[in-house]
């Protein structure tokens, strides 16, 4: 049962979701050392969870997503070596460009809205090392992708066979992998069963406070361990954090259906609506994306929803995006629709 009382409808992403009483019970209770030593037990129970529900030896704990695609790259690559992935991932769109400053790498992409790499465009992409080029080192998937689409895993398969076919690792951000994991209908050690390293969060939809986990061999992950340490991302009695963490795989996880299927109701709503473009068979996991028809002014759209109750982000590229979570209800879906329709009239 869901106990905590929010006070705005919140659907600008599904990190805004805070944590449900009994990750806070948790946290306050939990049995906490120095991590940077290994001792903290409750750390080292989540680290060992998150490993085994990815099917991967080993874990680690890192502040956030972003934090752990960087510490992939960075464990993985030589600098001045590069990395192939698609152009509208969150490691091109949404990290600041870290990739160049963190591990030194160029990154090479290619166009895949959806997040599915065509096997052709990485093979031209590919290079061993020369007199000028720089070698490639590394290709990145996504899944979930960005634009809420999911991979299938037989796309993935076609990039792993080619990674193989040149001995290149495959780091995977799966920041949503469970949501790809539900909309699939499979479990998300299938998904990660494709990469060599996998980051996944427990912040995005799951309720968890703050955090992520790498997970890879346990080389990998040693290695990981000490890039973490050069990057800053020690964080001492962290139990606290990783109390809630062991909460959103447990708990939080079983709850994505039901967000994924308020996105569709919604989705279908929109479609009804006067002036709102919107395709809802695309709306596969918690996401959905629409734009609106005419010259509207984004600014006053996103203040009239305000003024109703409700927090959105403005269009990026024309496109609104609003994102179904935990707090997210039947009552609150309706709410969005009935908003939507007075702001457009």
């Amino acid at each position: 049962m869901k106990n905590y009382t929010i006070r705005m409808i919140d659907i600008r992403s599904d990190t805004v979701t805070k944590p449900t009483t009994a990750m806070r019970d948790a946290m306050a209770r939990a049995e906490v050392g120095d991590d940077v030593y290994g001792d903290d037990p409750t750390v080292n129970e989540l680290e060992r969870l998150g490993a085994e529900t990815l099917g991967k030896p080993a874990a680690l704990f890192v502040p956030s997503g972003t934090f752990g695609n960087q510490l992939a790259l960075f464990t993985w690559c030589e600098r001045g070596s590069e990395v192939i992935l698609g152009e509208e991932c969150h490691i091109i769109q949404h990290e600041a460009g870290a990739a160049s400053i963190i591990a030194g790498v160029q990154v090479r992409t290619l166009y895949a809205p959806d997040g599915r790499l065509p096997a052709e465009a990485i093979k031209r992409r590919l290079r061993r090392r020369g007199p000028r080029p720089p070698a490639t080192a590394l290709i990145c998937l996504e899944n979930a992708h960005s634009s809420g689409r999911v991979v299938p895993l037989s796309a993935m398969d076609e990039t792993r066979a080619i990674a193989d076919t040149w001995g290149l690792p495959v780091h995977l951000d799966g920041a949503r992998i469970f949501n790809a994991a539900t909309a699939l209908g499979v479990e998300a050690r299938a998904i990660a069963a494709r990469a060599d390293s996998v980051m996944f969060c427990l912040s995005k939809g799951l309720c968890a406070p703050v955090g992520s986990l790498l997970a890879g061999t346990r080389d990998f992950v040693n290695k990981a361990r000490l890039k973490r340490a050069i990057m800053g991302g020690g964080m001492r009695q962290a139990g606290i954090l990783a109390a809630a963490g062991i909460l959103a795989l447990k708990e939080q996880t079983l709850y994505l259906a039901d967000d994924h299927t308020r996105a569709k109701r919604l989705a279908q709503g929109l479609a009804t609506i006067p002036g709102v473009v919107i395709t809802p068979a695309e709306t596969e996991i918690n996401m959905v994306f629409f734009q609106v028809q005419g010259d509207r002014d984004a600014a006053r759209i996103t203040s009239a929803f305000k003024e109703r109750g409700i927090l959105i982000n403005p269009p990026e590229n024309n496109e609104f995006r609003f994102v179904t979570h935990y707090w997210i209800g039947d009552a609150e879906i309706e709410a969005i629709l009935q908003a939507t329709k007075e702001v457009l009239a």
